[in-house]
């Protein structure tokens, strides 16, 4: 016999892991430990875009939007990287979490140095699929994603924001100039 939560597609169960989380503060470290584990195992997950949400931008990466939480605690969006796309460094406005689907993306982590009031580069690693990151708002953990593929091959991630959805374009990434 199934069980309900069996039936659920795989966002309907991130949505609820996410539900759970948000009974948190959302700087504590179960908080954090909650959505990591909400996002653990999604790269395994059939079906879980569609071919609409594995388009990908001409000149930047592309976010698409799947779950808005109705009470407006988090959003969730799909990004999808071609080769050489990357965004900008940045902090975050916001808690955010993510996972890779597809692919492999680069990451590259920042200081931030408040005597030049700039992010200064610390360490770059590879973030091949199911890996997943948390982060918790603030300039302690800037960084840029992108996807230094040699093959040309697209790379997808999962994002989840402490944001409504329809700020998702506004109130997530906190930019930042880089030491040169």
């Amino acid at each position: 016999m199934t069980s309900a939560l069996a039936t659920k597609s795989p966002l309907a169960r991130l949505s609820d892991a996410l539900d759970q989380a948000c009974c948190l503060d959302s700087s504590s470290a179960g908080f954090a430990l909650r959505v990591r584990t909400a996002l653990n195992g999604l790269s395994r997950a059939a079906g879980l875009l569609t071919d609409a949400q594995h388009e990908s931008g001409q000149d930047c990466y592309r976010r698409h939007l799947l779950v808005a939480d109705p009470l407006g605690r988090y959003a969730v969006a799909a990004l999808v990287w071609q080769a050489g796309q990357a965004s900008p460094v940045h902090g975050h406005h916001t808690w955010c979490a993510y996972t890779v689907l597809e692919g492999t993306l680069s990451e590259t982590l920042f200081a931030w140095d408040a005597g030049t009031n700039r992010a200064v580069q610390t360490r770059r690693h590879e973030r091949t699929r199911g890996a997943v990151s948390f982060v918790g708002a603030g300039r302690g953990a800037i960084h840029q994603l992108g996807n230094a593929s040699a093959t040309g091959r697209t790379a997808v991630s999962l994002h989840v924001y402490g944001v409504p959805g329809a700020r998702i374009s506004t109130h997530v990434n906190d930019l930042v100039k880089v030491a040169s």
